[in-house]
């Protein structure tokens, strides 16, 4: 997914100590462009929390009636130093990129894309006789560290394994989390820092604790129902902060069940400039990301970015920098 934010803000991540005990954020609405937009809630970056580990961005969007929004419909963009994590709930979604990968995503299917020195790609909902009417899910991006941000760019696929706990079901999509039984349930897909994320059905009344590596900060993405985390109420659509320390989490879900997500890293102890859809270090490195895709608009095979077959062919031009130097924000 992009950021289709007409003026986006510069954003300087990371290096921040996390506060004591749990924070609450809430979402902001961001339409996906047009006036038939799908509308997403995003709850990072946001004010006073910018990253959980390596998490640079989490968009939360649907249930979506695809055939009356027309769904996601965005065309070939860039991405440099970051990795995409999409997890769906329901839907399907064509994934093309310059690597040369064309997929579906489905539910329960993790697609991660690393970026690295730059790629292209486009994300649209599939549509049709059928194709699945509601689009929903999340998408997410890491930050790589410095050392592994020129990468060649690359996709992976993991076909998430639920599994049966007290109450509910629990599928990791990356890294590994400890169930109350004894089990540790693990991705064996590569990530660049330590991360977690999963996906976590309760059942109605449920209560389920979880095992954490104390060296994470870790977020809980409420999707629907009725939830608290080790104490916190946690309403839909909002993240719940936790820093590091925990070795457990206990969560409880209401009446009506809950559907979240569960994320975690280590602190990512580096600063990062991200802008539009770019991660840098500095100033100078988005500009020279924009001015490269600004001048290959993904039609360059052999470019930084690289291209693909894009029915229609167009792509999105990146946005206006803004008139200042790009610099950190307090």
């Amino acid at each position: 997914m992009t950021n289709l934010e007409a003026a986006p803000d510069e954003r300087v991540c990371g290096g921040q100590e996390p506060p004591a005990g749990a924070t609450v954020i809430e979402p902001r609405l961001v339409p996906l462009g047009g006036p038939r937009a799908m509308t997403v809630r995003r709850t990072l970056p946001s004010r006073g929390r910018t990253m959980i580990g390596a998490y640079c961005f989490l968009d939360h969007y649907g249930p979506d009636d695809v055939s009356e929004t027309g769904g996601m419909v965005v065309p070939p963009h860039p991405h440099t130093a970051l990795q995409t994590v999409t997890w769906l709930f329901s839907g399907e979604v064509e994934h093309r990129d310059s690597t040369g990968a064309v997929l579906r995503v489905r539910p329960g299917q993790l697609n991660l894309m690393t970026a690295g020195h730059g790629v292209c790609h486009s994300e649209v909902s599939v549509t049709g006789p059928g194709a699945p009417t509601t689009l929903h899910g999340v998408q997410l991006w890491t930050a790589l560290p410095s050392g592994s941000t020129d990468v060649a760019p690359h996709v992976d696929r993991h076909d998430a394994e639920p599994m049966a706990v007290d109450g509910g079901v629990v599928s990791v999509f990356l890294g590994e989390l400890g169930l109350a039984d004894g089990r540790v349930v693990s991705s064996p897909v590569r990530t660049y820092t330590p991360l977690l994320g999963a996906e976590v059905r309760l059942e109605p009344g449920a209560v389920l604790t979880l095992g954490l590596d104390p060296s994470f900060e870790h977020g809980v993405l409420l999707d629907r129902g009725e939830l608290e985390v080790d104490g916190t109420a946690l309403a839909p659509s909002a993240l719940l902060h936790t820093a590091p320390g925990r070795s457990t989490t206990t969560l409880r879900a209401g009446a009506e069940g809950a559907l979240l997500v569960l994320l975690g890293g280590p602190p990512f102890g580096e600063q990062i400039v991200m802008w539009w859809n770019f991660v840098g270090r500095s100033h100078e490195d988005v500009v020279a990301a924009r001015e490269q895709w600004q001048a290959e608009l993904g039609h360059d095979p052999h470019g930084r970015f690289g291209s693909f077959d894009y029915p229609g062919g167009e792509s999105l031009p990146a946005p206006v920098l803004p008139h200042v130097r790009l610099r950190p924000r307090t």
